[in-house]
C-alpha cells in the first residue's frame, strides 16, 4: 500500500493503461503483463475505493500513516 501526496495519480501513472497493449513502454504493465486479465498489478482509482480494498486484499496489515 503507497501514501502520499498524489499517490493514487503517481501510482497509476507507474503502472500504465489496464490493457498492457495500450500501455507506454517503461510501465509495469507494458513491460509485464500478459493480457488484460492478467495485467500484472492492481490500483484503486480512489482513496474512498483504497480504503474498501487494502483491507480486502491484506487483511492482516496494519496501516499507519506517518
Amino acid at each position: 500500500a503507497l501514501e502520499g501526496e498524489n499517490a493514487i495519480l503517481t501510482h497509476r501513472d507507474l503502472m500504465g493503461a489496464t490493457d498492457p497493449k495500450k500501455a507506454e513502454k517503461g510501465t509495469i504493465r507494458a513491460d509485464f503483463a500478459d493480457s488484460i486479465d492478467a495485467n500484472a498489478v492492481h490500483g484503486s482509482d480512489a482513496a474512498e475505493t483504497a480504503a474498501v480494498e487494502i483491507p480486502y486484499f491484506f487483511p492482516a496489515l496494519n496501516l499507519y500513516s506517518r
